[in-house]
């Protein structure tokens, strides 16, 4: 590790790379479930859906994870996208980890719906009836926390599951991504958990490399805490790790 703040909240950890950065924060993750474990027969994990979280899914491999105790979630879904596209996050996850491992139940977000209300009402449901105890995310460029964008982010939201319109820069991060080849392909709309929803864990992976977000870095840290800057969100949680490699980490070291 280069850097550690342990005095900040959200505490900040940097890493002289991705894969190292990746590997810090798949072991946390491994601890945590563990100390879970020593109080409850099973844990509750969401998981992001980005290639922010490439390496610390891949570093999962190695560690001695009890996944037949672990119910996992995903945290956003686009709304009306092909349901073989390789852009859905509840592929994504089902092809880099949740068909990797013996979980002992994944449950999916999905976006195609005819009632889209009916299942922003169904995951809620499940997600009171499976209290999130751990969190893995990102955050976007724009600041987001799964797709809570700076127009509809809120911090006292009423609901834990909710269709969403996307901002600009979110579509366009998408792009920059290489995720979609072209602004017109991502979809502009999709199913998100909310902040209150996903700050009601004890703890917080999150996991954010790449020069490209390294404003929104300084942003989560600086800026006043409130929707404009839906990141900041972390700084009202204890149990938050930001997990950096060197390039998102340019503008606070």
């Amino acid at each position: 590790m280069l850097l550690e703040k342990d005095s900040n909240v959200p505490k900040v950890r940097i890493y002289e790379s991705r894969k190292l950065m990746g590997a810090a924060a798949a072991s946390r993750l491994a601890r945590e479930i563990d100390a879970v474990l020593k109080n409850k027969d099973a844990v509750n994990i969401i998981f992001a859906a980005a290639p922010s979280q490439n390496e610390f899914l891949t570093a999962l491999f190695y560690e001695p994870v009890k996944w037949e105790h672990v119910n996992a979630f995903h945290m956003d879904e686009y709304i009306n996208l092909d349901e073989n596209a390789e852009q859905r996050f509840g592929n994504f996850l089902k092809e880099r980890i949740f068909d990797k491992f013996n979980f002992k139940s994944v449950h999916y977000l999905d976006g195609n719906v005819d009632d889209i209300q009916s299942e922003c009402n169904r995951y809620s449901r499940l997600l009171e009836n499976y209290p999130v105890d751990i969190v893995c995310m990102g955050i976007g460029e724009n600041g987001h926390l799964a797709f809570n964008d700076p127009p509809v982010a809120n911090f006292t939201d009423p609901e834990m599951v909710k269709v969403v319109t996307l901002d600009l820069p979110c579509r366009q991060q998408q792009v920059n991504d290489g995720c979609f080849a072209s602004l017109e392909e991502v979809p502009t709309q999709a199913l998100t958990l909310t902040i209150p929803a996903l700050m009601s864990a004890s703890v917080i992976n999150c996991v954010v490399p790449g020069s490209a977000k390294a404003q929104a870095i300084l942003n989560t840290l600086t800026k006043p805490i409130g929707s404009d800057f839906p990141s900041t969100a972390l700084r009202n949680h204890t149990g938050a790790v930001l997990f950096l490699d060197m390039d998102s980490s340019r503008y606070i070291r």
